[in-house]
């Protein structure tokens, strides 16, 4: 059996692919990776950057959009949703089979509406309306604006990847939107799905960067803790939202936990293990979504055990220590935040630039 395999059959973890792109859908490898173990799937706007400008199995399919009159955006949206819509296809047995726990497949809305509930709220319901497929997760950012629009949504019975999150406190403002959409919502509950996801090695980025500055030998002892210690700790905040009566009343009319994803866990420093952001934070209700060559390292030597609350009281003390050595983690979550929207958007305006200058040189030649 895949380690894939085991993660999901022995462990109660689903591990889902961190990429999309056209070849994926026409060579078959997405299927392979489904019957390797692989059990849903994300995208973002950087992801989706690359395939699109990284390989010409999207020219015909531009070269026939580029001919008309509306603007790129839509073009862009084109390629996209036919990704989206394929990636979904290949899914669809397995969200079935599963009862709808797993086969998603996520996109995002666009990065430039980070800031804007109402236009977030607007896109969303308008990529659920097109797409119109019960295993489509629509992305949208945890940001404070993000909030309320993930409540919206939820209200309305469509299923939301929660994405950019970074601070413990802000994930449990993502649970609450989640519980108390779901409370407004009067349709069936046992179709809506939601995931929260935690950029995990970012957090070691930034937080190892801020000990480096502090340059002492108890600070620097504590490079590549953090990131685990907070996954860690967002579990047993999970463990503690959703139990108690009031979700039990939830989870009577069908309703179903939204489960931590761990996101960004390929290992950026070589000094670490290069399995270490899946091998550290596996356990049931989890989704852990890997890019390809982290899915090759950990089939090839990772480990598969329980390992969410273990040495919970050492995670703790991890987390508490940064404190002492200066370390404000609100402030880590908020450079993050602005890091990876910038990130996301830098990736979004340059495709729809390349796009325009595609379409620019396909309409000098008609």
């Amino acid at each position: 059996m895949s380690r894939l395999r085991q993660l999901f059959d022995e462990q109660g973890q689903s591990p889902w692919l961190d990429n999309l792109k056209r070849g994926y859908l026409t060579s078959g490898q997405l299927a392979a990776l489904v019957n390797d173990g692989i059990r849903g799937l994300t995208s973002n706007p950087t992801i989706l950057q690359k395939a699109i400008q990284g390989s010409p199995d999207y020219d015909e399919q531009f070269k026939e959009l580029a001919v008309d009159d509306k603007p790129v955006t839509d073009d862009y949206w084109a390629l996209v949703l036919q990704d989206i819509n394929g990636a979904l296809d290949v899914f669809t047995p397995l969200y079935e089979q599963s009862g709808g726990r797993d086969g998603f497949a996520s996109v995002e809305v666009s990065p430039n509406l980070a800031r804007d509930t109402e236009g977030t709220i607007a896109s969303a319901r308008d990529l659920h309306e097109r797409i119109n497929r019960p295993n489509l997760f629509v992305k949208i950012p945890a940001t404070a604006e993000g909030v309320p629009a993930i409540k919206q949504m939820i209200s309305e019975g469509r299923s939301i990847n929660v994405t950019l999150i970074f601070s413990l406190d802000r994930y449990a403002d993502v649970m609450e939107a989640y519980i108390s959409g779901l409370e407004a919502c009067t349709g069936d509950l046992s179709r809506v799905a939601s995931v929260g996801s935690f950029f995990i090695s970012r957090v070691d980025t930034e937080v190892d960067r801020r000990l480096d500055a502090v340059g002492t030998p108890e600070a620097l002892a504590h490079r590549g803790k953090a990131a685990v210690a907070q996954g860690k700790l967002a579990y047993k905040l999970f463990e503690e939202t959703f139990a108690g009566a009031r979700w039990e009343a939830l989870e009577g009319r069908g309703a179903r936990v939204q489960r931590p994803l761990w996101a960004s866990t390929s290992t950026k420093n070589p000094a670490y293990p290069d399995t270490l952001y899946v091998d550290e934070l596996i356990g049931p209700d989890t989704v852990n979504t890997m890019p390809d060559q982290t899915i090759e390292l950990f089939e090839d030597h990772g480990t598969v055990a329980r390992t969410i609350d273990a040495r919970l009281d050492e995670a703790q003390a991890n987390w508490d220590a940064l404190a002492s050595f200066g370390i404000d983690v609100d402030d880590v979550a908020k450079v993050l935040e602005e890091e990876g929207l910038a990130s996301f958007v830098k990736s979004f305006e340059e495709l729809l630039s390349a796009l325009q200058a595609k379409a620019d040189e396909i309409a000098a030649q008609i």
